[in-house]
């Protein structure tokens, strides 16, 4: 027969065991996904002695930077990559927070699932586009602008619609569960309002301003809920 003390030690563990088991330890990839991003842009711009060129920029630029820049710019692909599959992961802890919102839980996680593997897939793109331009292709004026053409489109407004709805789809479900603090759910859906606007772009140049706000706004809540999500107690 059991004693009080021996009951009192049963529960103690499995009260251990609930709480472990619903901390979801993948969620930093939240947290890494932004600082491995801004870490390679940061290190891209400390050890390169010239701008970035901006869409639109003359052959010229474009060939110049990735010739003579070609470390600064390896480095951030690497920083891109490493973001990219960050965000993959994070797509899944996002999607494990939407299937327990409840009413509509199956539609959320797969806007979850569809703006994490957009953006994810986008910026692997772009940065595989960027490292094709410190090669053989980036010496030729067409291949040049037509490589940073292709790689600004999938780094900038593809990456930044699809990284919306992830962020916007994470703060519906933070929302809805209790599970993320109001302000920083609130937050993210802002962040996801920016981000799906990014593609007025092709429209229209001035909506450029769009794609850092979204992108840098949305790392800062992928980066808080992650935190939140990995010690998260049940």
């Amino acid at each position: 027969m059991l004693s009080k003390r021996d009951i009192q030690t049963h529960a103690s563990r499995d009260n251990l065991m609930t709480s472990a088991s619903s901390r979801d330890s993948g969620a930093l990839s939240g947290t890494l996904a932004g600082i491995s991003f801004v870490a390679g842009v940061a290190g891209a711009m400390a050890l390169a002695d010239a701008p970035y060129p901006r869409p639109g920029s003359e052959p010229a630029e474009i060939r110049r930077y990735f010739r003579e820049n070609s470390g600064a710019a390896r480095l951030s692909v690497v920083g891109q990559l490493i973001s990219a599959a960050s965000l993959a992961r994070f797509a899944a802890s996002a999607a494990r927070l939407a299937g327990r919102s409840g009413w509509g839980s199956r539609g959320l996680q797969a806007a979850v699932l569809a703006g994490g593997g957009l953006a994810a897939a986008s910026l692997a793109t772009s940065a595989l586009l960027s490292a094709a331009l410190t090669g053989r292709r980036g010496e030729q004026d067409a291949s040049a602008v037509a490589l940073h053409k292709l790689m600004f489109a999938a780094g900038g407004p593809v990456h930044g619609m699809g990284f919306g709805v992830l962020i916007g789809s994470l703060g519906l479900a933070g929302l809805s569960t209790g599970e993320l603090p109001r302000p920083l759910a609130l937050a993210g859906l802002a962040s996801a309002a920016a981000g799906s606007l990014s593609p007025l772009y092709f429209a229209w140049e001035p909506a450029a301003c769009f794609i850092p706000a979204g992108r840098f706004s949305g790392l800062l809540v992928s980066g808080i809920a992650g935190v939140r999500l990995a010690h998260r107690s049940g």
